[in-house]
């Protein structure tokens, strides 16, 4: 009774379509939308439009395919900002800096940028001022950098060919094909540097908040002034890293439904034909 109940809501039918398309690494169409979520094509049309006019989500250029939009990519990162959901979260960065003693932080991509969702700085006087909410750019930063490393091949390069690679330090990396091989050692060994190319004086490592589907869900990151910190004494704290992002995954709820599709999280159950693809050639297009 419950089932049925909950599948002739209007809006659970709309979150459901929002969910699987927040949890696609690509633009998804309404076929697929319908193939997944088991609703007639007038519906899943209605609702489309729906969303689409509401800022929700926004067409492909082809006109065949949607993807997320920016009133639901505000209300996405307001949700992980939001004070209540952040606790559990900032008591793990709080944590990992009493362990390693430097600034820590937690990330998100947000289109061409890097979004701050928390951070924990450390006792010392000499630090730099990032709060939640700070915004840096995808290139000259490791959370950033990161964020490009796991994007699919096509993804990757579409972004790099419309982002502005301002130079913002004699180290920014402003060459396309520089970044690209960048990117690559990046995604081989699963953790980003950024070797004051943001900021002069500053140095940060990063690495990957995954999800149960191996999919980036942030980025965690320990970040401190050169003078005290090299980025060969920073790459040390991966370990220590690694095992924080672990703990921080799992406040990333990610439950099975009914319908087979993702939880809040937006990881996505890949078919079997998907996961040998990707198992195959994890950065194909």
């Amino acid at each position: 009774m419950a089932k049925k109940s909950e599948s002739s809501s209007a809006t659970l039918r709309a979150f459901l379509i929002l969910e699987h398309i927040v949890g696609a690494d690509r633009p998804v169409s309404m076929t697929e939308v319908m193939d997944r979520v088991g609703l007639p094509k007038p519906t899943v049309y209605r609702i489309l439009t729906l969303l689409e006019a509401a800022g929700l989500l926004v067409r492909e250029p082809d006109g065949k395919s949607y993807t997320v939009g920016p009133r639901l990519a505000r209300f996405g990162l307001a949700v992980m900002m939001n004070g209540t959901v952040r606790a559990q979260r900032h008591a793990i960065l709080q944590r990992l800096v009493d362990e390693v003693g430097e600034t820590c932080n937690l990330t998100m991509q947000d289109g061409g940028e890097v979004v701050y969702l928390d951070r924990v700085d450390s006792p010392w006087p000499l630090r730099i001022d990032l709060k939640p909410g700070s915004r840096v750019p995808l290139h000259a930063s490791a959370s950033g950098k990161l964020f490009l490393a796991r994007l699919p091949r096509g993804r990757r390069r579409a972004l790099l060919a419309n982002l502005a690679l301002t130079r913002f330090t004699d180290n920014t990396i402003t060459d396309a094909g520089l970044l690209e091989a960048e990117l690559d050692r990046v995604r081989n060994h699963q953790v980003a540097v950024d070797n004051e190319e943001y900021l002069a004086g500053l140095v940060c490592v990063a690495v990957p908040v995954l999800g149960r589907d191996e999919r980036v869900l942030a980025s965690l990151a320990v970040q401190a002034p050169v003078a005290r910190l090299s980025v060969t004494r920073a790459m040390d704290h991966v370990p220590a890293l690694r095992r924080a992002a672990q703990a921080m995954a799992a406040t990333f709820d990610q439950p099975e439904t009914g319908t087979g599709m993702a939880g809040p999280a937006g990881a996505r159950e890949a078919k079997p034909s998907e996961s040998r693809r990707r198992r195959a050639d994890p950065a194909s297009a």
